[in-house]
């Protein structure tokens, strides 16, 4: 038997996953009544609403088995409850770039990363790198611009 994967999420992403599934489940029966309703004006072969409605319908649905797969295997952590002097999930870490700058990003998970509020995912290229690091490791990344190198300087689990 195949074991599943969990996912590692934080509470606000569990919950944005939630509230995006039910906006999908209340736009579901819409869909179908605009499916009905396109397939009221006859020829389907050059009705462009009806292709257009099962088409969003087609969205939906992948959408809706895409968020309830995640949720389902959802393994939400809470960073406050996390200590010690390791990167991992969750953490809140300050690196100092190669001009001693400092730039501070969150470890979560796929569905909650935004890079520009500082947030990366752990399957990031930086996000792999980091975990398991400790304070004053010396890290590179391979990015697409190049090589980046970092020091860790602060580990938090806020």
């Amino acid at each position: 038997m195949a074991t599943v994967e969990k996912m590692p999420m934080l509470q606000e992403g569990y919950d944005k996953l939630t509230q995006d599934l039910k906006r999908l489940k209340v736009e579901r029966p819409q869909i179908v009544d605009a499916i009905e309703e396109a397939r009221a004006h006859g020829d389907l072969s050059e009705n462009a609403e009806y292709h257009a409605a099962k088409e969003r319908q087609g969205q939906i649905e992948a959408s809706i088995a895409d968020i309830e797969d995640k949720l389902s295997r959802a393994q939400i952590i809470d960073p406050k409850d996390l200590s010690g002097d390791k990167i991992v999930f969750g953490a809140t870490v300050t690196l100092l770039d190669e001009d001693d700058k400092p730039v501070t990003y969150q470890i979560v998970g796929q569905t909650e990363a935004d890079a520009k509020t500082g947030r990366i995912s752990y399957n990031s290229p930086l996000g792999r790198a980091l975990i398991g690091r400790k304070v004053e490791d010396e890290i590179e990344v391979a990015v697409p611009a190049g090589d980046r190198y970092y020091l860790v300087s602060k580990i938090e689990f806020i």
